[in-house]
């Protein structure tokens, strides 16, 4: 089958290691099965694995790829859930397995034409999202969905901040957060971003580091060092950092002294569970939230696709169909 495999390492020039052709069959183990993928999401966590970061040589050739929908053995249509994990290991949460890992880090991931995962991890494909606005939720949105509904502990009617807009996570965030009624405020470097950024749903929007009209609830914060500080400034007093990213840097200055002060929260999260991505399909529907799709590139030009999020040049996901 035709597959996006990463063959070598490279930390400096991530696409030397990107190699697209012909991968074995995937064989389904006992509790597994297969999915036809009818279409893939790109993630920065794919960039990551080509730098080395979670996957490690000796695990090479790894087929890429967290996010996919497509058509089960028996005929359904699919969304797949990336996270292998046991939830009886992690008190009830799979994302809290100590062994648990991404398609691609262990096992064969999403970016080919079909895929092996555990039966599970099959979650219904809602007839009103196509395949490849659903390929988008299992990493970006569902991370978005569990930073402002569970991690931020946010209540209706509150504020929240989201840095960084045209990221999957973060432009994710914004259309949630507008489809559930919160005032949200975006930040990017990029005017054409923020401008984005408003048809999205945004309330209003700033230059990176801008003062807000008001103290947030929330921020959800996925850049890391370059608007650390800006985060915890723009934070009320008793407000909380959700935090699922660091594309600028993981090394910020901490500033122990406002986080006590203040009684701010930090509070790590990654992914979801199966059952919040069901939610959240469900939610979409509801809200008639779509996710917002960049560009769809046919499988045989992934590398177009992984020189545009290398480059940042990109406003919602990258979609590739086989």
């Amino acid at each position: 089958m035709f597959a996006v495999t990463a063959t070598q390492i490279d930390a400096d020039n991530p696409l030397n290691g990107l190699t697209l052709g012909e991968r074995p069959d995937p064989e389904a183990p006992d509790g597994w099965t297969t999915v036809t993928v009818k279409a893939a999401a790109l993630n920065h966590h794919d960039l990551w694995s080509l730098k080395g970061v979670g996957l490690s040589a000796d695990r090479l050739p790894m087929i890429l790829g967290c996010d996919a929908a497509g058509v089960d053995e028996d005929g359904n249509e699919v969304i797949v859930h990336s996270v292998i994990g046991d939830p009886d290991r992690g008190g009830g949460d799979e994302t809290l397995d100590p062994k648990r890992s991404l398609l691609s880090e262990v096992h064969q991931g999403t970016l080919a034409e079909r895929v092996a995962v555990p039966r599970r991890n099959l979650v219904p494909k809602p007839a009103e999202l196509s395949f490849e606005e659903a390929a988008c939720l299992p990493t970006a949105w569902l991370t978005a969905y569990r930073m402002l509904f569970d991690k931020a502990e946010l209540q209706p009617g509150s504020s929240v901040l989201v840095q960084g807009a045209g990221g999957g996570v973060a432009t994710a965030a914004i259309a949630l957060a507008s489809a559930a009624g919160y005032r949200v405020y975006a930040t990017s470097r990029s005017e054409a971003k923020r401008k984005r950024a408003e048809e999205l749903g945004a309330d209003a929007v700033f230059e990176t580091g801008a003062r807000l009209p008001e103290r947030v609830d929330a921020v959800i914060e996925t850049v890391g060092q370059a608007t650390w500080s800006h985060s915890l400034k723009s934070l009320r007093p008793g407000g909380r950092i959700v935090v699922s990213g660091a594309t600028s840097g993981q090394v910020p200055p901490a500033e122990l002294n406002r986080v006590f002060f203040l009684q701010l929260s930090v509070v790590g999260s990654t992914m979801g569970t199966r059952a919040q991505l069901e939610r959240l399909a469900r939610f979409l529907v509801k809200t008639d939230t779509k996710p917002l799709i960049d560009r769809t590139l046919p499988l045989g030009r992934a590398r177009e696709g992984f020189a545009a999020m290398d480059g940042g040049d990109l406003f919602g996901k990258i979609v590739f169909t086989p």
